[in-house]
């Protein structure tokens, strides 16, 4: 039981810190809006993806946060990295470019069957 709490916390507190990072970075780097262009992304969704990601990273990351609404955070993350992947993949980004969004991808899928496990408990 110890082991799976600490594989929650660690797994769950990555993600919110990297959905954190990325949205310093999505709304403090010119360079992002060049990214997005190049997927074929409108700006304004490099936006609401930073508002997403951090509503999905407080929902995740304060213990007190009703487990319906965690559901919704983890469903959201996962849609985001697939995605992403997808995206990365179809304009045939460099190999390099696919990597953070399988990590996050991972992060996000361990952190919801370990936070499944000990909620079933």
């Amino acid at each position: 039981m110890k082991s799976l709490k600490t594989i929650y916390w660690i797994s769950t507190g990555l993600v919110v810190l990297g959905m954190l990072a990325s949205v310093i970075n999505y709304t403090s780097n010119p360079a992002l809006k060049i990214a997005f262009a190049h997927i074929g992304f409108p700006d304004w969704f490099r936006v609401e993806l930073s508002i997403a990601k951090l509503l999905g990273a407080i929902a995740l990351g304060i213990p007190v946060i009703p487990a319906r609404v965690k559901e919704w955070a983890y469903f959201g993350f996962f849609v985001n990295f697939f995605s992403a992947l997808l995206a990365h993949f179809f304009v045939h980004d460099p190999v390099f470019n696919l990597i953070a969004p399988l990590l996050f991808l991972s992060l996000v899928l361990v952190s919801y069957i370990s936070f499944h496990k000990l909620n079933n408990k």
